[in-house]
Order: structure tokens, then sequence, then C-alpha cells
């Protein structure tokens, strides 16, 4: 995820509680739309979840790139 910021989101992580709560909160979600697809979940719910996922990955984009000024 944004192999442009690699470096700044390593200097981040254990430094940062928003950034490590957001990174945290996306593996989940980025685990649980693999279990819902493995579990034939509905469409719906897939979709509200990666929905969330997408959510949080603008948060982080939105992080990194306020960090990197």
């Amino acid at each position: 995820m944004f192999p442009e910021y690699r470096e700044l989101m390593s200097s981040l992580k254990g430094k940062n509680a928003r950034f490590d709560s957001l990174m945290e909160k996306h593996d989940e979600l980025d685990h649980k739309v693999t279990q819902l697809q493995n579990s034939y979940a509905r469409d719906e719910e897939i979709q509200e979840v990666k929905q969330e996922k997408l959510r949080i990955k603008e948060e982080i984009y939105k992080l990194l790139k306020d960090a990197d000024k």
C-alpha cells in the first residue's frame, strides 16, 4: 500500500498512534473481507466492509500526505 510512502510509513509506525490505529483497522478489515468471501457471505455485506476499508485507506493516505509536508 502506497509504495511512494514506504519510508514514511516505516518511520511513523510505533510513533504515531493515529497511524498505528488506522493501519491495524485496515488490516482487520482486509482479513474480514477474505473471511467473508470464503464463507460466501452476502455481496452487500462484503461491499460494506470493503467501503469501510477504503475509507480507512483514504484516511491513511491523507495522514501520510500531511506528514510528508
